[in-house]
């Protein structure tokens, strides 16, 4: 007679996300997967269909196999090799070529419009577990639980806390008063989050193929402008859906903060500005000639092809912050580390982090404070340094760019050229071989020559206790 062993039991922390953005998506996505609880709250009401174009390839190509998504979002997303830079009169100043990207991971790059990516993350979520309209405003911790009360009043209770709110994170800011008053807050994490760009974003309806007719070419590049004597530097974007996902970035020769914004903007609830900073902006830049059509084109055409309720503008913050965790809370993407988007990193970070932390979590061995901290700081270890490296890099192409649009003579010398390029191919190679994979779910072969990724502590911690608990439960016992 055998008798089957019980598996070795998981722990099942409940854990309270705070933001639904890519990160705090992602993670839910993976929870759900490991059969964790969690319930993740969203200050906004509705969503809200903003954002342009991101670039999302075989960072995570393995982990959208593993939960199998990766077909999904290939129809959604338009695979592109090509970025290209040109003089407002079309002139190209540099190229770059991206088929590097596929030889060292075996993937393609993909363009995706960011509603549809997020749509396609909020679709493996199940809705009863969002809660929207829920601004959070206090924070409790203790050895046993953590709570948090949202503006309408409610409170709620979990073992762990995730602040997913991004670069004006309200979990951050409660989390280091509380620091603050212990005298445990770095100095720098004191400090505003700079920024030196405002950025204008939209994506117009389906366009006339006619009038647009380079769309009709599915290799047709993506093109970024950089503009003479202007501080203004503008990337187009072709999709899948033959939309144009769009991005204006101003640079400010003055570094500046979100308080001294406040005082000179009406601002509502998060990091956009109104709708009278954005026609101001749209209005400066709109005589600016586009590559598009039929050589007559200028920003306007795009602008006029975009709904009011699609364009956004932001602040392009900078910072990364010290303190990720303590207790039982934790924070993971800009809530952590605010990255330029010259790097286009940014969302790539946060779904890595989320993945470090769902891994880690499969993984903990009790519910106490004490393991929570312990998680919480290999959680740091592990994904503090590809962030520094990709804070660092995102910063460096920012500012080879910025030298340029001052005057976009300095970038047509070969040698800011080839500091541009080669600074951003070893940001490329380092980047791509970044590509962890969730522990607790069966894992897919890499594709056929793809050089080995790089070693996630958090990924080979979750596998071998899905191996563990696998065998644990097959294993009988004969008398």
């Amino acid at each position: 007679m055998t008798t089957p062993h019980e598996p070795l039991t998981p722990v099942r922390p409940h854990v309270l996300i705070v933001g639904a953005g890519l990160g705090g998506l992602m993670l839910g996505t993976l929870l759900e997967k490991a059969n964790i609880p969690y319930t993740i709250f969203e200050r906004a009401t509705t969503v809200k269909p903003l954002g342009a174009a991101m670039s999302v390839g075989g960072q995570v190509m393995g982990v959208f196999r593993q939960l199998d998504i990766y077909d999904q979002y290939c129809e959604i997303a338009k695979p592109y090799t090509l970025n290209i830079a040109v003089k407002e009169t079309g002139e190209k100043m540099l190229e770059m070529d991206y088929g590097i990207a596929e030889e060292i991971c075996g993937y393609q790059n993909f363009i995706v419009p960011r509603p549809l990516f997020h749509n396609l993350l909020l679709n493996q979520v199940p809705p009863s577990k969002i809660l929207y309209g829920k601004r959070v405003h206090a924070i409790d911790q203790d050895d046993e639980k953590v709570r948090i009360e949202t503006t309408d009043g409610s409170t709620y209770e979990g073992d762990i806390l995730v602040g997913a709110d991004g670069a004006y994170s309200g979990v951050r800011q409660q989390l280091y008063e509380a620091l603050m008053e212990e005298g445990k807050l770095p100095e720098s994490d004191q400090e505003d989050l700079p920024f030196s760009c405002t950025c204008l974003v939209g994506q117009t309806e389906p366009l006339d193929l006619e009038v647009f007719y380079q769309l009709k070419d599915q290799n047709y590049p993506f093109v970024t402008t950089m503009c003479d004597d202007k501080p203004f530097m503008f990337t187009l974007y072709s999709t899948a859906q033959s939309t144009i996902c769009w991005m204006v970035i101003r640079f400010h020769d003055v570094r500046s903060t979100k308080a001294a914004q406040e005082r000179k903007y009406r601002r509502d609830d998060n990091s956009e500005w109104g709708p009278v900073a954005a026609q101001a902006m749209s209005d400066e830049t709109k005589d600016i000639p586009i590559t598009l059509g039929n050589g007559t084109m200028t920003l306007a055409d795009i602008y006029n092809r975009t709904p009011k309720d699609r364009m956004s503008m932001v602040m392009l913050e900078e910072k990364l912050f010290q303190t990720w965790y303590h207790g039982r809370t934790v924070l993971l993407g800009d809530a952590c580390h605010k990255l330029h988007p010259s790097g286009g990193q940014g969302a790539i970070t946060a779904m890595h982090d989320a993945i470090a932390l769902a891994n880690l979590l499969y993984a903990l061995p009790s519910n106490t404070t004490e393991a929570i901290s312990k998680t919480f700081a290999e959680y740091h270890a592990e994904r503090y340094p590809p962030a520094v490296a990709a804070f660092n890099g995102s910063q460096l192409l920012s500012e080879i760019r910025n030298k340029g649009l001052v005057g976009t003579m300095t970038l047509s010398l070969s040698f800011e050229r080839y500091m541009l390029l080669w600074v951003w191919r070893v940001i490329l190679v380092s980047v791509v071989k970044n590509r962890p994979f969730i522990g607790f779910l069966p894992k897919v072969e890499e594709k056929k020559g793809a050089e080995p990724a790089s070693k996630s502590p958090s990924a080979q911690k979750a596998r071998a206790m899905y191996k563990k608990r696998k065998g644990a439960a097959t294993t009988v016992i004969t008398p």
